[in-house]
Formats: structure tokens, sequence, C-alpha cells
């Protein structure tokens, strides 16, 4: 075990390919959110990735109305983040529990479309969170990293800080990749 890496290394057995035109574009292969990150070169994700496409599809639906942005994709990972205002606070005045979940099954949503292979998909098998500390307001960031990218299931792992990088909560989902409908 002490030979053992620290963290997952990416499936490169997948095979590279677009998953369709309508989520990539041919532009450098990794983007970020103008003056939040800078850009890193891809590894494990299919075509090119567009973190914008991915918020102007995000607008109006739930990721919209909790101004959930993309912010970043790097080699491995994908980051978003989440204000903590009257949205995403529970009556109590913190963080509600269920905006974490949604910030951290966005991001794998996204993600795992990222990697998924043309003529596949991936749906929600399941998700888990510890919630570990209480916000009230700013903004919490979410990164997702995947722990197994198979044929079949993706397993993912997001850890939620708040601005003074203090772990909020951590989450892990498992995705199903099946034939697209």
């Amino acid at each position: 075990m002490e030979n053992m890496p620290l963290a997952p290394e990416p499936d490169l057995d997948l095979p590279p390919a677009r998953l369709d035109h309508e989520h990539f574009r041919a532009v450098p292969a990794v983007h970020s959110v103008p003056g939040r990150a800078q850009p890193m070169s891809a590894a494990i994700w299919h075509g090119s990735p567009d973190l914008d496409q991915a918020n102007e599809m995000s607008a109006g639906c739930a990721i919209g109305h909790l101004g959930i942005e993309f912010t970043e994709l790097g080699p491995n990972h994908l980051i978003g983040r989440m204000p903590v205002d009257s949205r995403t606070r529970q009556p109590f005045g913190i963080l509600h529990g269920g905006a974490s979940v949604l910030l951290a099954e966005t991001l794998v949503s996204c993600a795992a479309t990222f990697v998924a292979a043309p003529g596949t998909a991936c749906v929600g098998q399941e998700i888990n969170a510890n919630h570990l500390r209480p916000v009230t307001s700013g903004w919490v960031t979410g990164t997702a990293r995947p722990v197994s990218l198979g044929r079949r299931s993706q397993v993912w792992e997001v850890r939620i800080v708040d601005d003074n990088d203090r772990l909020v909560c951590i989450s892990r989902c498992t995705m199903a990749v099946i034939e697209a409908p």
C-alpha cells in the first residue's frame, strides 16, 4: 500500500472522440471564466468542453436560478461555485444542505458528460454528502474529481469549500453510463 498513488489515475483507455457537436466547439481544449481561473491542459475530457456553453445551457433551470457557475476545467477536475444568499440558505440562515448536494450533482453531471464517449449519456445513480461546516454568506466552491471512470459507471468526489478554503461538504456521486437516448 505504500506504493499506491494518492490520487486516482484517469482511465485513459477511453476512445478519443467527441460527445456531440452541440456541447463542443473547435477552440483550445480548456476554458475558464475570464478573471477567475487559469486554463490547464486537458487529459480526461473528450473533444473540447466549453464552459461558456455549459453556463448558457444552465441559465434557465435550477442551476442558473441558484446562481451556480462553472469556473474552471483542469486536466482531471471541474470547478464551479455557488453564492450563499437567500436562494441557497435555509430558514436558520445557513447554507442549505440540499443546495450543496445540488452543486455537487451539477458539477458531476457536467464533468461526466464531458468524459463520456460519443453515443453515451450519463445519469445519476447515487449521491451522498457529509455537511461539515455551516456557511452564512459569500460563495462556496466545489471541485469534482473522478474516483473511477469505467465504461458502464463513473464515481466522482466533490469537495466544497468556503471563501476561506475551509471544507464545508464532501460528496460522492455514482453515474451510470448508458446508451444515448
